[in-house]
C-alpha cells in the first residue's frame, strides 16, 4: 500500500493516459537503468544521447502542438513523464525543465517562425534548452539584472554572467533573460534565444559543486558580445520579457509542489520499509509508539497536501491557477518536505547519514527546492500580496 492513498483525481482517469505512462516507464526501464544512473551521479550530468533517445521515444515536448513537431498533448501528459521519472529513481534527467518550463515560452509567447525554427528541434532532443535568469548579485530580483542585449546594426550583443543554471553543461539552446534598455526595469527586460552551436564569445563557466542533485548539471554562463539577430527576441518585440516570465511561473511553481509531495511520498515509502525490518530493544522500530505517532502525523498532513496539489492542478487544467495559489502550493509542500524528509532520515539511524541509503540522497536533494523557482520567502511576499 501506499504511504499516502489518495484517490487518483477524475483528470486523470482516462485509459490513453495511463497507456502512456506505461510506455514512459518502459522507456525509462530499458534506457535509464540504475548502472547507467550511477554513471550520471558519478559525472555531474546526464550523457547528450540520452536526450536524443528520450526525444525519439516521444518523451520531450508532449503537449507541444503537432503542427510544430510535437505529440499534442496536454499538461497531465507531461505530468506522466515527470511522475514517472520519479517513480523510477531517473535522476538529473531535467524534463520537466525541458517541457514544463522552457518550451512553453516558446510555444505561448514565441513568433511563428521561432515556432517553426525551434520546436521540432527542441522535441526531438536535437536541442537541449536551458534558461538562464539568475545572476551572480541577482536572484529573484529579476528586474536587477545586470545582463544586457544591445542593439548593434540587425541584432543584438549579449554581455554578462549567470550562474546556478540547470543544463547550463549541455544545453544547445538558451533562453536568456537580458535588459534590452538598461534605464528601465520592468519594462527593459527582454528574452532573448540564443543557438550555443558557434556562437561567439559564449563561454560556459564549471560545473557548480553542489550538496545534492548530484547528476543534475548546474553551470555558469559568460557573456562576452554575443551576438543574436534581430529575430531572436521571444516574441519579436522588445520589452515583454518580464512579463512572459511572471506568465509562465505558476506552472514552474507547480511542477515544483508537484514534485516535493512525490519526494514526501517516497520519503515515507522508503522510512515505513525500514522501521518495519529494523529492530532494536527486541522489537522493531516501528513498534515504538514514538515512531507510529511521528509517521501517523506526517501522513496526514502529507494526505492534506495531496489533495491541495491535486485541486491546483485540477484547476491549472482549466486554466484557472492564479499566482498566489501556485506560491502556496509551492511553499507549503516544499516547507513539509523538508521536514519529512529529515524525520524520516532520524528513524534510520546512523545509516540515515551514509549516502548508500535513498533516505541521505532524498535529504540532500531537497533542501533545493525550497529556493529554486522563487525563495520561499519571495512565495511569502506574493501570497501577502493577495490577502
Amino acid at each position: 500500500m501506499a504511504a499516502i492513498d489518495v484517490p487518483q483525481p477524475e483528470f486523470m482517469d482516462d485509459e490513453e493516459i495511463s497507456i502512456f505512462a506505461d510506455a514512459v516507464g518502459k522507456f525509462y526501464q530499458q534506457h535509464a537503468p540504475e548502472k547507467r544512473v550511477l554513471k550520471w551521479r558519478e559525472e555531474g550530468q546526464v550523457e547528450r544521447d540520452f536526450w536524443r533517445e528520450a526525444g525519439q521515444a516521444g518523451l520531450l515536448g508532449v503537449s507541444v502542438p503537432e503542427e510544430y513537431g510535437g505529440h499534442g498533448g496536454d499538461f497531465r501528459h507531461e505530468m506522466v513523464v515527470i511522475d514517472q521519472q520519479a517513480k523510477h529513481g531517473v535522476e538529473g534527467f531535467a524534463a520537466s525543465l525541458h517541457n514544463t518550463v522552457i518550451l512553453p515560452y516558446v510555444v505561448r509567447h514565441g513568433t511563428e517562425e521561432q515556432k517553426k525554427k525551434y520546436l521540432p528541434k527542441l522535441v526531438s532532443g536535437e536541442l537541449v534548452s536551458a534558461i538562464a535568469m539568475t545572476e551572480p548579485g541577482v536572484g529573484s530580483d529579476l528586474q536587477s539584472i545586470t545582463t544586457t542585449a544591445l542593439k548593434d546594426g540587425n541584432g543584438y550583443r549579449i554581455n554578462g554572467a549567470k550562474t546556478y543554471i540547470s543544463n547550463g553543461q549541455t544545453a544547445d539552446f538558451i533562453i536568456v533573460v537580458a535588459k534590452t534598455d538598461p534605464n528601465e526595469r520592468a519594462k527593459g527586460i527582454s528574452l532573448m534565444l540564443l543557438e550555443t552551436d558557434g556562437a561567439e564569445g559564449f563561454q560556459r563557466g564549471k560545473k557548480l559543486d553542489k550538496i545534492g542533485l548530484d547528476a543534475a548539471d548546474t553551470s555558469e554562463l559568460f557573456f562576452d558580445d554575443v551576438f543574436v539577430p534581430s529575430e531572436n527576441v521571444l516574441g519579436g518585440v522588445e520589452g515583454k520579457g518580464f512579463y512572459q516570465l511572471m506568465g509562465e511561473l505558476p506552472q514552474e511553481r507547480l511542477i515544483i509542489a508537484m514534485g516535493a509531495m512525490t519526494g514526501i511520498e517516497k520519503a515515507l515509502e522508503t522510512t515505513l520499509d525500514y522501521v518495519k525490518s529494523r529492530k532494536a530493544f527486541g522489537q522493531t522500530i516501528w513498534d515504538f509508539q514514538n515512531t507510529q505517532f511521528v509517521l501517523a502525523d506526517l501522513k496526514a498532513r502529507g494526505t492534506a497536501a495531496r489533495v491541495f496539489v491535486n485541486d491546483c492542478i485540477a484547476r491549472h487544467l482549466k486554466g484557472e491557477l492564479d499566482v498566489a495559489t501556485a506560491c502556496m502550493a509551492k511553499y507549503w509542500v516544499t516547507e513539509l518536505q523538508g521536514e519529512v524528509v529529515d524525520k524520516c532520515l532520524q528513524f534510520h539511524g546512523g545509516a540515515g547519514y551514509i549516502n548508500d541509503y535513498p533516505i541521505a540522497r532524498m535529504y540532500r536533494d531537497s533542501r533545493i527546492t525550497r529556493i529554486f523557482g522563487g525563495s520561499n520567502e519571495v512565495m511569502k511576499m506574493v501570497i501577502s500580496r493577495s490577502m
